[in-house]
């Protein structure tokens, strides 16, 4: 007994369960700042009457004001129920084969710190197979989120997230729920692969800094960090996926990046990057802080050779 040591383990499913429930929690608690973002990044320049470039959300904060005001405080969670749906899917599947991907990139003998390279491939990965599965949840919410107040006589394109996905099928075909796939993967891999790998990175050299513990504090450090490097890389992907998805115009891809170039600039990428970082940077703080709650209650101490 004297050679074995302890180590803390948890299984797939209940590290699912946690980091699903930390998701949509983070999810309901941010959606309002979500939905100011994609409104951001489908919002095109219009020109007044006598020349000037205008533009009817303007910020963060005026974002949220004006949605609020002319639409009412709900409108802020506008696509919540697609937003739980996917988060149930996406958030449970990244973070839940996180360490498993990991342990078999690098084998299940390994010991000592796992590279941060290979931190980042496991956490591309995971991203990339959760989001394909997850798919059409986050069109139905981006299609929710991207619909403001109406005109008087103008009927809505959907009256729910079921009947969202309901119509979207019938009049797009089945097919439909996976546009923007292309763009949609490469974001979230990309994001993920910030996120994750940043936050594991962060931790483990905050964690040897002397005085440092696993607390509240370094989680809190650990996921402003996560949230910040996934908005620098993943913002230009953001954009051409919300458009995309909000707007069925689009041919391809490459077509949304070109006539965006085109006709707003570089800028238009990075539409939205002070609310994406406020949304991302509070979501994964809370994401975060509560998976690694959420985990406590299921993580056990068992003894290793």
């Amino acid at each position: 007994m004297s050679d074995l040591k302890l180590r803390p383990e948890i299984s797939f499913t209940e590290t699912f369960f946690c980091s699903a429930f930390a998701a949509c929690f983070a999810e309901l608690c941010t959606i309002p700042l979500d939905t100011a973002k994609v409104r951001l990044q489908l919002q095109k320049k219009t020109v007044s009457e006598d020349g000037v470039s205008v533009s009817k959300y303007r910020g963060l904060l005026g974002t949220v004001a004006t949605i609020a005001r002319e639409e009412g405080l709900s409108a802020l969670w506008k696509g919540i129920i697609a937003g739980l749906h996917r988060q149930c899917i996406y958030g449970g599947l990244r973070v839940g084969l996180y360490d498993p991907v990991k342990t078999f990139l690098v084998g299940s003998d390994f010991v000592g710190d796992i590279p941060l390279y290979q931190k980042i491939f496991a956490a591309f990965l995971t991203g990339a197979i959760a989001i394909a599965v997850a798919n059409p949840t986050d069109l139905v919410k981006v299609r929710l989120q991207a619909e403001g107040k109406l005109l008087s006589g103008v009927p809505r394109r959907y009256y729910g997230t079921l009947d969202a996905y309901y119509t979207i099928v019938r009049q797009e075909g089945l097919a439909a729920l996976w546009t923007g796939l292309g763009p949609n993967i490469a974001r979230n891999a990309l994001i993920n692969a910030a996120e994750l790998a940043s936050y594991d990175q962060v931790k483990q050299t905050i964690l040897r800094i002397p005085g440092f513990m696993d607390n509240v504090f370094t989680h809190i450090l650990a996921g402003l960090g996560a949230g910040f490097f996934a908005v620098c890389i993943g913002s230009p992907i953001d954009v051409v996926k919300s458009r995309m998805m909000g707007d069925s115009g689009y041919k391809n891809t490459l077509d949304c990046f070109i006539k965006t170039l085109k006709n707003e600039g570089i800028s238009a990428f990075y539409k939205g990057f002070l609310p994406n970082f406020g949304r991302l940077g509070s979501w994964n703080v809370i994401m975060f802080l509560t998976l690694e709650q959420a985990k406590k209650v299921f993580i056990r101490e068992v003894y290793v050779d």
